[in-house]
């Protein structure tokens, strides 16, 4: 029965060991659902995201799902935490006749492992031979890095939500907030700057990039919510799909005065790298993204009308409403299926849009558009 739980304890440890490295050393995605990492932030994040959606403020609900994530790193380092010193119990526990005084149960060999793990050393209790010692040593060992390696996983995680928030905070003077595709392509062309938006999509290809592999490979960093009401990763990310969309099916680029030829090839782009991370996005959090256009066919020509009044010379209707069918139902279905599984704060075309419809559901959650003055829809 001793060598059993020496056993168990050796695996328990390993095992927790093996996720912290999968999880937090190794920058790329790790196969494997049932680890533990995975499982904190999946098995806790549905309950504590209906949970949320029952409160009546917005400012309430925006807080609750914002702590989450924070939440969920802290949840991750006390499971590991706890695993380990169970771990390094057990196998205290299977060598108790090498410890000084003996220990008289279960209990005071998790006091034992804990107060090693967490260099404490009371000293109430010592190693006698060459086993216990090596176990309290590596045990020592054990509890320094965990919590060195999570306190420098906590300044990467911040580093990498606060590049991905930097563009969002800054979309917003031109998409509106909630954002919008129509009021992006919209406020370029008010303002004159129409010769700016290819490096516009140029930025979020960028972005596009570094967002799939940093949230690939720590996934809780999903969790973390951008910090401005009504702003969204998700939602931001499909305004621009939204907008490369647009520009590639419905505008005239080479007959738009002050448009840029390069506005077509870095749409294409941007549209292609945002594609991928939606994608993968997708898969790896295991959501249902189904193909569909998820816009009217009215939704289309109000955003027509208001390209057109902006100054963008359009293709004819038929032809641009085809391929922009063709184009959206590529990504439109997985887009919301990240922003309904986030909760994102609705916006024109993506995610739960039936607040906006009536607006004293949405308890004032719309902000104007910069240049045009309409609401974001």
């Amino acid at each position: 029965m001793r060598a059993l739980e020496g056993l168990a304890g050796a695996l328990v440890v390993l095992v927790v060991l093996r996720d912290v490295f999968q999880s937090v050393v190794t920058p790329r995605p790790v196969s494997g659902r049932w680890r533990l990492s995975r499982f904190v932030p999946l098995g806790l994040w549905r309950p504590w995201r209906w949970a949320a959606l029952q409160l009546p403020s917005v400012r309430a609900r925006e807080g609750m799902l914002g702590s989450f994530g924070p939440l969920a790193v802290l949840l991750a380092l006390g499971t590991w935490v706890a695993l380990l010193v169970v771990g390094y119990g057990l196998l205290m526990d299977a060598m108790r006749d090498q410890v000084r005084p003996r220990p008289p149960g279960f209990g005071s060999s998790l006091y034992f492992a804990a107060t090693s793990m967490l260099t404490i050393g009371f000293g109430d209790f010592v190693p006698t031979a060459a086993a216990t010692r090596l176990v309290a040593v590596v045990a020592g060992a054990t509890g320094l890095g965990v919590f060195a390696v999570v306190i420098t996983f906590l300044f990467s995680l911040f580093a990498a939500f606060q590049r991905r928030e930097v563009s969002v905070v800054t979309l917003e003077a031109a998409a509106s907030a909630p954002p919008s595709g129509v009021t992006l392509l919209e406020t370029h062309a008010l303002a004159h700057l129409l010769g700016d938006l290819p490096r516009v999509f140029e930025r979020w290809q960028i972005w596009a990039a570094e967002v799939l592999d940093s949230h690939l490979a720590y996934p809780v960093l999903a969790y973390f919510r951008s910090s401005h009401d009504n702003d969204s990763w998700i939602s931001s990310l499909g305004a621009v799909m939204d907008a490369a969309t647009l520009a590639l099916t419905t505008i005239d680029v080479q007959a738009t005065p002050g448009a840029s030829d390069a506005l077509y090839g870095w749409a294409k782009l941007a549209r292609a790298v945002g594609g991928h991370c939606i994608e993968d996005l997708v898969l790896f959090f295991d959501l249902d993204g189904d193909h569909y256009v998820g816009v009217e066919l009215e939704e289309y020509r109000q955003a027509r009308e208001r390209l057109q009044r902006a100054g963008y010379v359009l293709k004819p209707e038929a032809d641009g409403w085809e391929a922009f069918q063709r184009l959206r139902s590529e990504y439109a279905g997985r887009v919301n299926a990240l922003a309904r599984h986030w909760a994102s704060p609705p916006a024109q075309w993506i995610g739960d849009r039936s607040p906006l419809r009536v607006r004293s559901q949405h308890d004032g959650h719309l902000a104007p558009s910069p240049v045009s003055g309409v609401k974001g829809r």
